[in-house]
């Protein structure tokens, strides 16, 4: 009997912690957030865009500076 008090004591308090954590975002900074792993790769972002509808922000990815490639230490 403790053991499902505790449990749902525990769930009570995760659920109010996250609420509290996001309680300043709003629905377009977390849609926002949610499409981050795909702004590093523009052929993966391009492909995100056109299966949700939603721009994605992408940068393309530094290009290797001449003489920085495998530098042996």
């Amino acid at each position: 009997m403790w053991e499902v008090i505790f449990n749902l004591v525990a769930v009570i308090c995760l659920y109010g912690a996250v609420e509290y954590c996001l309680r300043d975002q709003s629905g377009a900074e977390l849609d926002e957030a949610s499409l981050i792993p795909f702004a590093d790769d523009p052929e993966v972002a391009r492909r995100v865009e056109l299966a949700t509808g939603k721009p994605v922000k992408a940068v393309a990815p530094e290009e290797a500076k001449p003489g920085w490639g495998n530098v042996e230490v």
